[in-house]
């Protein structure tokens, strides 16, 4: 379960799409951008590989929620 999440839009023109986030998943911090078109770049270490596609769709759902709501 992702905790402690964090967003912010990556440009001063907050109208612009694109946002930096970051969480914690299993006691590790996580980071990354995403882009105008759902994909996601993590700037930090990227998550195991079986917990990848989960983590992705927590975070479009949070993301839905808190910027496209």
């Amino acid at each position: 379960m992702i905790q402690h999440f964090q967003y912010k839009s990556m440009y001063e023109n907050k109208q612009l799409p694109g946002w930096t986030f970051s969480f914690y998943f299993s006691g590790m911090k996580y980071e990354g951008n995403y882009l105008k078109n759902g994909s996601i770049e993590w700037t930090s270490h990227q998550p195991p590989a079986d917990k990848e596609e989960d983590l992705k769709k927590q975070l479009h759902e949070l993301m839905l929620f808190h910027v496209y709501e």
